[in-house]
């Protein structure tokens, strides 16, 4: 059965970091693009970033852009966001998900993570 994991979340005050992971059990995550999406009270989920199984360069949505960076560590089977300069706006419960289409392909996603929260408030 597989399983992904977020974790790292919390509160953080406006221009403060967080580093979220994305770790799975029964799934090698490099076999897999690993999307992060977030999801806003009141808001739709929406896909923030984006690391193919391939040699593509990440994709980022405009609005975390040149703030956020994802990357996967390989030995450890886990994808992270690492979130800098946050605003409260990035205030949202953060998922991971795991897809075979690539980052530019079809937003079908086999695998889903439980969320963990980000709260940026000061």
């Amino acid at each position: 059965q597989v399983q992904l994991v977020e974790s790292g979340g919390g509160s953080v005050q406006p221009g403060g970091s967080l580093r979220l992971s994305c770790t799975a059990s029964g799934l090698t995550l490099d076999s897999r693009d690993i999307s992060w999406f977030r999801q806003a009270p009141g808001k739709e989920r929406e896909r923030i970033a984006c690391i193919s199984r391939s040699r593509e360069p990440p994709v980022y949505d405009d609005s975390v852009k040149g703030r956020f960076t994802i990357s996967r560590d390989n030995a450890k089977n886990t994808v992270y966001v690492q979130m800098n300069t946050l605003k409260p706006d990035d205030t949202a419960v953060y998922y991971c998900a795991a897809g075979v289409y690539g980052c530019h392909g079809a937003r079908i996603y086999t695998d889903w993570g439980q969320g963990t929260q980000v709260t940026v408030s000061s």
